[in-house]
């Protein structure tokens, strides 16, 4: 398994992006927050999409210069068109205009139509607690998802993702499927025969461990008709609400010849609007002690909170290199080669 030093890989994919017609600043960007995914141990978000966007600016199934546009505002509220950008630059004006809005009215709620992959939510929710607010993220998918007790695909993996400001590491970003899709596929690119029980089913709606069959089918939802429910609320919020394409309208970044047109949902709450400045941020790291406090049950070592395993992960990726998958790697080596980027070394 090929292990890249961060800075590394973040110039590698730059230099390919710019190589498909994207202007440094944006490569740069988007780059950034790929391997930003892949420090904090979550590949299937990370650098592995890289050939997939590579592949849709191409063949111009999303626009190289594309440039969001705000559509409209209203008190706390703003609309955007993405025209079809690159998902993380739509991603970013969204965030900024979310925070704008929370700094001017304690809460900023933006609504995305015409969007693409924007990679980890995590990464957009980080930003706006960067910012001091409470984030949420929601993105709706393609239809690779079942809804309750059907075996056609109308609805996305639709990740939630919630995330605190302050030191509290609490950051939840989770699919409403058992896992991304991207855990499938990457499994299937990988060779592997078999995946764990309770991530897929087959193109009958039965339940299967086939990593080809899960290939070809359908992914769980998470706890059966709880995370359907889960996986409409988010559609509502963001197809339904932005006036984008809703269900089985998306395309998918893995088929050439349609736009992905997914919609996304960004909130950002000021906590001074319930208390003082500092007092949320103190109360949400009590909570995470309190929880963090519990003896652990058999078998385990300590009580995690969302967030904490991928803050360790990047503390040691960022000393030790990145581990990539063979697959990605030799996807950036092509990609470089039929390029002419040089490729960086790696261990």
């Amino acid at each position: 398994m090929p292990i890249i030093d961060a800075s590394n890989l973040r110039e590698l994919c730059s230099a390919l992006l710019e190589g498909v017609g994207v202007n440094l600043s944006d490569a740069n960007f988007v780059a950034s927050a790929l391997v930003a995914s892949n420090l904090r141990g979550v590949d299937s978000h990370g650098v592995a999409l890289l050939r997939y966007y590579l592949e849709q600016l191409e063949c111009g199934d999303m626009e190289a210069h594309g440039d969001p546009e705000l559509l409209h505002n209203s008190g706390c509220t703003a609309l955007v068109d993405g025209h079809n950008a690159i998902g993380q630059l739509v991603a970013k004006f969204c965030c900024d205009q979310a925070i704008a809005l929370a700094m001017d009215h304690g809460c900023g709620i933006v609504s995305a139509r015409h969007s693409n992959h924007f990679g980890a939510a995590a990464y957009w929710v980080q930003r706006l607690n960067a910012a001091g607010f409470i984030g949420i993220v929601l993105c709706n998918a393609s239809s690779t998802v079942a809804p309750w007790q059907g075996k056609e695909g109308r609805l996305g993996t639709n990740p939630i993702c919630f995330g605190v400001p302050g030191s509290s590491p609490f950051l939840l970003d989770m699919a409403t499927t058992t896992v991304a899709a991207n855990k499938i596929f990457n499994a299937h690119s990988a060779g592997k025969p078999e995946i764990p029980a309770g991530w897929a089913l087959d193109a009958n709606g039965v339940p299967t461990t086939q990593t080809e069959a899960a290939y070809k089918g359908l992914l769980q939802p998470l706890g059966g008709y709880k995370g359907s429910g889960l996986a409409v609320m988010v559609e509502m919020l963001c197809g339904v609400l932005s006036g984008g394409a809703m269900a089985n309208q998306l395309g998918g970044i893995r088929f050439r010849g349609t736009k992905v047109d997914v919609s996304q949902f960004y909130l950002a709450l000021d906590p001074k609007c319930f208390l003082d400045p500092g007092e949320y941020e103190q109360r949400a790291q009590s909570l995470t002690n309190i929880l963090k406090a519990v003896a652990p049950a058999t078998g385990y070592d300590e009580v995690l909170v969302a967030g904490e395993p991928e803050i360790r992960n990047e503390a040691t990726r960022r000393k030790d290199g990145i581990p990539l998958a063979q697959d990605t790697w030799n996807s950036l080596s092509g990609w470089a080669n039929k390029l002419k980027v040089p490729l960086p070394s790696v261990t």
